[in-house]
């Protein structure tokens, strides 16, 4: 939870980014491995954090409850001064929503 509050901390300085996932889910999987390789062929320079569900369910719910946002999974949530500016699940998720 430490960590949580320094990553939104990092976010008062440039948009970070989260992406919670299920380690145990085919379609969270798929859509990681997708993002991954959009976030590696691109020149965009991201803060990227990464979440895994099963281990940090607590963080998930933290991150719930503090920034307002329904949970989803797998879901990308842009965090910019310590606020959501946005975020998108499943097929949805994609880098340009964090550029």
């Amino acid at each position: 939870e430490e960590d949580l509050e320094k990553v939104i901390e990092r976010s008062y300085h440039h948009k970070i980014a989260i992406f919670k996932h299920s380690t145990s889910c085919f379609i969270s999987r798929t859509v990681l491995k997708n993002f991954e390789r959009e976030v590696e062929s691109s020149n965009q320079k991201v803060e990227l954090y990464y979440l895994d569900l099963l281990a940090y369910r607590s963080i998930s719910n933290k991150i719930s409850a503090d920034l307002d946002i329904r949970h989803e999974s797998p879901q990308l949530i842009v965090i910019e001064n310590g606020k959501p500016v946005n975020s998108a699940s499943h097929q949805d998720i994609s880098l340009s929503q964090i550029v």
